[in-house]
């Protein structure tokens, strides 16, 4: 992975991680060094962006202070994400409130555009990006 690619990405991430910017300036800051999806695993705290050509980085943040609820509420999910397209939840605060809501992790897939959150029992709800 070229340097300014994984320099990017880590700026994109801390960014995001501090509340600094939204979701779809995240989106649009990745696809410009190429990234096609990334997955967040809260339980391990960590996120991996994947490259076309295989290529990935693997990135570390905070675990839970409240851990993830055991069920999962796909209504809870779905008004965090509400909540940050309309730019009043920043992502702190979203990862706290979909963990509230029984999510274990996602994956985005920014060339298929949507994004699949799932359960600790595989429980899964799919958010196409908005037009």
């Amino acid at each position: 992975m070229q340097d300014h690619v994984r320099h990017a990405i880590r700026s994109t991430f801390d960014a995001s991680n501090e509340g600094r910017i939204h979701f779809g300036q995240v989106i649009g800051q990745l696809i410009e060094v190429g990234v096609e999806s990334y997955y967040v695993d809260y339980r391990c705290g960590r996120a991996t962006y994947f490259l076309p050509d295989g290529d990935s980085l693997d990135l570390a943040f905070g675990k839970p202070a409240e851990g993830i609820a055991e069920v999962f509420d796909g209504d809870g999910v779905r008004a965090a994400i509400r909540g940050a397209q309309r730019g009043e939840v920043m992502y702190p605060e979203f990862k706290a409130l979909t963990q509230r809501a029984g999510c274990a992790g996602y994956t985005v897939w920014i060339a298929g555009r949507h994004v699949s959150y799932f359960g600790r029992r595989g429980e899964t709800h799919v958010e196409r990006f908005p037009d």
